[in-house]
């Protein structure tokens, strides 16, 4: 079979060392590997200070810069212009550590970083292992004029090349499980976003995050990190130019079916960017004409301010969040119901296997949730897409035809289940239309054109619907603080409840002195005397009454005052920001007949109080009323 040619070998990594001079700002100092020559001058290099040295990265012990750069073809050599890419290592030094320093270390400390340049970015993750062990050793030394450990790492980088590490899948970054838990549904969105080929920019405070995000995101297109020789320039398609149709296919050699899906889709041609981390001076590339679309990473919040200019699509890693500015993108990547299915089935599985702990594998160590689960599952994603949309251009040839002509397993159009405002948009994008010229019109007779989640909506799809959109509720972090207010409330109730009471029964004995003594000095006086005259109420049990009544008023008004704070705070959240309603209540219960009304304070964890001030009082009284008729009698 034919494919695009793949680039000679030539290319040998390169090191280098950037400084943060006070007065110049960064600046390359060192350059290893480079046999005399100034890579710097030859490829027009001159952003590399800018881009190994990014916004904020004096704020880390260490950080990591990702980069793309033009390698530049020269007279005499058989070399095409090629992409390829950096990686730097920051680190900074305190000043009075150092056991030399020349005359421009003016500053309390030295910010440096370590440069790796290679032709072979999904190496990324052995390749940063060994640059931040050997960058700390160097810094280790605190004599920067010894270069020999930076000799020696380059020299390693250019005999560890062989062709098995290069055919090795190695995938780098920030872990799919945690993109998958962190955007949930909005991860689809992501993937079939890429496919648009819009104009995306990720921000993040943290330079090594962003661009481990966009790597993981272009990593879901099997083979794609691994065809990125025309990323770094929009003038750049060599690999369009040179791509063939291929004219065999052997289905037991993955690499060989999915190059004959044509796969990977080349999402970075002619007119489009990839730059994990972009500087602001570099933002003419993105404004220039020729610059379709790109994926971008920056750090600097003043793309941010001006956002609408810059991208169609802003990914924030500091807020989590995504905003889609362009509407008619908005549209195409409404996601189809079949899709909301798919993604969340996997957010789920991802969901129920989640360790807090340990977010990169499965608490179950099993293979579902996993990295690789988690792969295969876009990779049928994306491999049935490609099979729906020839079915399709299929169904439109043959729409009058020979019913014979189409699949007797397969109903209508399965390209509708990816959205029908996606596919028009996606027949617009260079990456799609590479695609179409170069692939066979029968790709559904080797995989089945079928949305993986088709079909109609079942219970479990509900079931899991409603248990990831109570999970992003946040329920127990919410009624934690709910229930904490109630308690706070209960207890402090309870507190003036019983000084309520304490106060209510202090009069009650209060007033039921005086009457004994009136009802002695009754008996003293006149022992014949009516017990009713003998009862009656002097200006002693008048005073006693009216403290009971007072004592009385004071607790009913306490328990009103608090039954209307708790009757608002149910209607309106219990907690600012909390919009949580809680069960616990402040109700008053109507009096049945022959019983009187009372209070109640209902929670489902704490007893029931009842408070009936004014019942108690007027038994009260009856009581000594009955025992002064007894006595006097």
């Amino acid at each position: 079979m034919a494919t695009a040619t793949a680039t000679p070998a030539t290319f040998q990594p390169l090191v280098c060392v950037v400084d943060f001079h006070h007065a110049r700002g960064p600046e390359i100092e060192h350059w290893i590997g480079a046999d005399g020559s100034d890579p710097t001058a030859e490829n027009d290099w001159h952003l590399i200070p800018y881009m190994a040295l990014p916004d904020g990265a004096h704020q880390s012990e260490e950080e990591f810069s990702y980069f793309s750069l033009v390698h530049k073809a020269h007279a005499g050599e058989d070399v095409e212009p090629t992409s390829v890419f950096g990686i730097s290592c920051c680190h900074q030094l305190d000043a009075s550590q150092m056991l030399w320093k020349s005359e421009d270390v003016t500053r309390s400390a030295v910010q440096k970083a370590v440069v790796a340049i290679t032709d072979r970015p999904q190496s990324f993750s052995a390749l940063r292992e060994k640059l931040s062990v050997v960058t700390r050793a160097w810094f280790a030394q605190k004599d920067f004029r010894d270069l020999e450990v930076l000799q020696a790492f380059q020299a390693n980088l250019a005999k560890g090349r062989t062709e098995q590490e290069d055919e090795r899948d190695q995938y780098f970054g920030l872990s799919l499980r945690e993109l998958v838990h962190q955007f949930k549904w909005q991860m689809l969105v992501l993937f079939k976003c890429l496919l648009l080929q819009p104009k995306m920019l990720v921000f993040g405070s943290h330079c090594e995050r962003v661009c481990q995000v966009q790597f993981t995101l272009i990593s879901l297109i099997p083979g794609l990190v691994r065809s990125l020789r025309d990323c770094a320039d929009p003038q750049m398609n060599r690999y369009a130019e040179t791509l063939r149709q291929p004219d065999s296919v052997r289905t037991s050699d993955r690499t060989s079916l999915l190059a004959y899906l044509g796969v990977p889709l080349q999402l970075f041609g002619k007119g489009s960017v990839f730059g994990p981390y972009t500087p602001l001076q570099s933002l003419d590339l993105l404004t220039d004409s020729d610059t379709k679309s790109y994926l971008v990473g920056s750090t600097n919040s003043l793309l941010i301010q001006q956002k609408d200019r810059y991208c169609d699509i802003l990914v924030d890693l500091d807020e989590n969040s995504i905003n889609i500015s362009s509407s008619s993108l908005r549209s195409a990547l409404a996601l189809s119901s079949a899709d909301r299915r798919w993604i969340d089935f996997l957010t789920q599985a991802v969901n129920d296997t989640w360790d807090d702990t340990d977010p990169s594998r499965p608490k179950t160590h099993g293979y579902a949730g996993s990295e690789e689960f988690i792969r295969l599952q876009f990779e049928e994603y994306l491999l049935a897409l490609l099979a729906s949309e020839k079915y399709h251009q299929h169904l439109t040839t043959h729409k009058d035809g020979d019913p014979k002509a189409l699949l007797a397993d397969v109903e209508g159009d399965p390209s509708a289940e990816y959205a029908p405002a996606f596919l028009e948009a996606w027949h617009e994008t260079e990456n799609y239309k590479l695609w179409n010229r170069t692939t066979d019109s029968h790709l559904f007779d080797i995989i089945e054109p079928r949305h993986p989640n088709a079909g109609g909506l079942t219970i479990e799809d509900v079931q899991r619907r409603l248990a990831a959109q109570v999970a992003e509720l946040h329920l127990d972090e919410r009624f934690s603080q709910t229930r904490d207010v109630v308690n706070r409330r209960l207890v402090d109730g309870r507190t003036h409840v019983t000084s309520a009471f304490n106060r209510v029964w202090a009069d009650i004995e209060l007033m039921r002195e005086a009457q004994r003594k009136r009802a002695d000095e009754t008996r003293e006086a006149a022992p014949h005397v009516d017990s009713e005259k003998a009862a009656s109420p002097t200006a002693a049990s008048q005073h006693a009454q009216a403290s009971v009544a007072a004592a009385g008023q004071r607790a009913g008004a306490y328990l009103s005052s608090w039954g209307a704070w708790a009757a608002e705070k149910r209607k309106g959240g219990w907690s600012a920001g909390n919009r949580a309603s809680t069960r616990g209540a402040v109700a008053e219960a109507a009096p049945s007949e022959g019983s009187p009304r009372v209070a109640t304070i209902g929670d489902p964890e704490r007893e029931v109080v009842q408070l009936d001030l004014h019942a108690l009082a007027r038994q009260a009284n009856r009581n000594n009323d009955d025992k002064q008729s007894e006595e006097a009698g």
